[in-house]
């Protein structure tokens, strides 16, 4: 009977990372989680009776590549800014080429950033400045991406606005857009961290939209008409994310608002979207589509 594999992971105390772990988990696979030093006993507790292994790194070279050691493949869930993005994250590529582990998923989860353009979307480039390193790097990478998590729909950066029965768009009314659940997301990263053979990237989503398929798909769960809101092209979109960051620059933040607009930008001019799609890559599964995601907050 073959061994279990082991699986590092970095970020297990975020939302998406303690997801991808339980998946991992449920999986048999043996999942090192990295943690800081000072995290609380609490959270330490709970990783462990989910079934994780926690381990303290300090994200220097000598313990990280400790942790690499003997692992299958090493999985980032890191949240952050450059400093995370590309420091930290680089160090564990580091230590993960150091170990002679042979695969890496880095940090992506997001719209498909190898089609958008460079200097127009801050957490983006980090994402591409990123890949280009860990490109370089003597191991086999694949990146998760899945458009918008759900979340995006009412609350990152809102596309549906019950209150007022509208669903906000820039451009196109007709452009598809992405969405995938976290639960989706972190169940097929599991199933991509243990696949040998998982290709560079790999795009999926639980649902792809427009915003007038969204107007439809609310009005029917809501027995309410939804109808679209234009708010501008994409050079108004533009204009309003350079004043919205002159003026609220919040440099220090993951998700400012003038950040989630350029998120918004990049998903409805189309650059970002996922295509083709490798839903069906691991089998079927029970995706949770757009009526799933908003059912319930029309």
């Amino acid at each position: 009977m073959a061994e279990p594999e082991t699986v590092v992971l970095a970020g297990a105390t975020g939302d998406l990372g303690q997801r991808i772990g339980l998946a991992l988990v449920a999986r048999g696979a043996r999942v090192r989680a990295i943690l800081r030093p000072s995290t609380p006993r609490d959270v330490r507790d709970r990783l462990t009776a989910q079934g994780m292994a926690p381990v303290d790194s300090a994200f220097d070279a000598t313990s990280l590549t400790q942790i690499c050691t003997g692992a299958g493949c090493v999985v980032s869930a890191l949240n952050g800014l450059e400093d995370v993005i590309l420091g930290q994250q680089g160090a564990l590529l580091d230590a993960a080429v150091a170990a002679g582990v042979p695969r890496f998923v880095p940090s992506d989860f997001s719209l498909d950033y190898t089609g958008t353009r460079p200097g127009q979307n801050r957490n983006m480039d980090l994402r591409r400045a990123f890949r280009a390193r860990l490109d370089a790097a003597p191991i086999r990478a694949t990146s998760v991406l899945n458009g918008a998590f759900s979340t995006v729909l009412t609350q990152d950066a809102p596309i549906l606005l019950p209150r007022l029965r509208r669903v906000l768009h820039w451009g196109d009314a007709d452009q598809v857009l992405n969405f995938t659940a976290k639960d989706d997301v972190a169940s097929y990263t599991a199933d991509a961290a243990l696949d040998a053979d998982a290709p560079r990237d790999l795009r999926i989503a639980g649902g792809s939209v427009s915003a007038n398929g969204l107007a439809r798909i609310a009005t029917q769960l809501s027995g309410t008409p939804y109808r679209t809101i234009r708010a501008g092209g994409m050079t108004r979109l533009g204009t309003v994310i350079r004043l919205t960051r002159a003026m609220a620059p919040a440099t220090g933040a993951v998700f400012p608002a003038w950040q989630g607009m350029q998120y918004l930008r990049d998903m409805m001019s189309g650059r970002g979207a996922l295509d083709p799609l490798d839903n069906d890559r691991y089998g079927p599964r029970d995706w949770s589509d757009v009526p799933a995601m908003i059912s319930g907050l029309v």
